[in-house]
């Protein structure tokens, strides 16, 4: 890969999201790298770009030509699928800030070319720290974000003033604040490390105190004999992510000297996460030692299926699945829900049936739009299905 790269990498954007026009805004000021240009599916000017607006445009094909490798970060896995195999025809690596997709196509992908999710986000920074943990020689029980408020089902009204607000979209906002988001980013560590959940949904571990709260979780791990991923609700906790670990017994004395505590559990943790900040850093570990943070793993055990948040009718539409205002996002195991459609699949589909508040979606339940991101959800099932036939022989 270095030997096909410039000497000054030429970095493509999709996406004119916050992290798309932050990361534009950095790249600009460095000396080793190029913005070579940024995909957009707006319309007009971008007044809030940061950047000339002549770096954008809508040719997906413009930028690739003129890029060593791309970041892709929308959101938007049936979009966000298609331009990454257009990348693999160029033959470009790419990073993603876009757990969104990597959990519905990222394991098709990663076996189509170099594909790797960015340190910055919850995922990428969990997956950063396990490196750090596992060398010390911590045996890691629990991969945690945090998460301060939680509101499942959130009013129309609350999420457009809190979108103006905070200067996210609408469908951000949502996203967040019905813990989609979150889910989307435990079912990612949890198949890129090969973790378990321990129930649909995760835990939710609520408290005030964070350690308290990381140590029950590793009590639940260590009874279910499991390494697992999930999460806690804490107002008074750092905006992070953290490891709930063991370490060998003879070693206590040791890590009690340097603050660590009695054990048997410990916790190591980073009270930060900063996005588009953290992706040069990524891009350079690809591109100088093709290292692979984080992806969504050869055969995925988690999805995100779509939870209705109310009563919805046969014949209606659901526009949007993550951020929308008719279903929230819940982690649970693929071989327990077979059926259930990813909650990033869920555009622009149509209701077969009536679906009360708090069923899960099936495939058997919509009517829904071929993509190549579900013809990739298919053959990942389909693989999934060869792999239990080969273990019955």
């Amino acid at each position: 890969m270095r030997k096909a790269i410039s000497k000054k990498l030429k970095v493509g954007i999709v996406g004119t999201g916050g992290i798309g026009r932050g990361l534009a805004k950095l790249l600009v000021r460095r000396e080793d790298m190029l913005l070579s240009g940024i995909v957009t599916r707006r319309k007009g000017r971008i007044d809030d770009l940061g950047v000339r607006q002549d770096y954008l445009t809508t040719e997906v094909e413009k930028v690739l030509d003129a890029s060593d490798l791309i970041v892709v970060s929308t959101g938007d896995p049936i979009y966000s699928t298609e331009v990454i195999q257009k990348a693999f025809d160029y033959k470009l690596p790419v990073v993603t800030m876009d757990a969104d997709t990597q959990v519905v196509t990222g394991s098709w992908l990663s076996r189509r070319g170099v594909i790797t999710e960015a340190n910055g986000d919850q995922p990428g920074c969990l997956a950063a720290l396990n490196k750090e943990v596992v060398q010390m020689g911590f045996a890691p029980l629990v991969y945690g974000n945090i998460k301060g408020f939680l509101n499942q089902n959130p009013s129309l009204e609350d999420m457009l003033f809190w979108a103006q607000k905070q200067g996210y979209s609408l469908s951000s906002v949502t996203s967040f604040t019905d813990g989609t988001k979150l889910q989307i980013e435990q079912a990612l560590i949890a198949n890129g490390l090969g973790l378990d959940i321990v129930q649909q949904g995760l835990i939710g571990y609520e408290t005030s105190d964070f350690e308290k709260g990381a140590f029950a979780l590793g009590e639940i791990a260590h009874k279910e004999n499991k390494v697992i991923s999930d999460y806690i609700i804490s107002r008074e906790s750092p905006p992070g992510v953290f490891i709930t670990a063991s370490h060998q017994e003879d070693l206590a004395a040791e890590l009690r000297t340097y603050k660590m505590g009695d054990g048997p559990f410990y916790l190591l943790y980073k009270p930060m996460h900063l996005c588009f900040f953290e992706i040069p850093n990524t891009i350079l570990n690809l591109v100088n030692q093709g290292e692979i943070l984080l992806d969504n793993g050869e055969s995925p055990s988690i999805s995100v299926g779509a939870i209705a948040k109310k009563n919805l009718s046969a014949g209606s539409i659901i526009d949007k699945g993550i951020g929308g205002m008719e279903v929230r996002g819940e982690a649970l195991e693929i071989k327990v829900n077979p059926e259930h459609v990813p909650i990033g699949l869920l555009s622009k589909v149509q209701l077969k049936r009536n679906i009360e508040q708090g069923e899960l979606i099936t495939f058997d339940d919509i009517n829904i739009p071929d993509s190549l991101a579900l013809t990739a959800w298919k053959s990942i099932l389909a693989e999934k299905d060869v792999k239990k036939e080969s273990v019955r022989r």
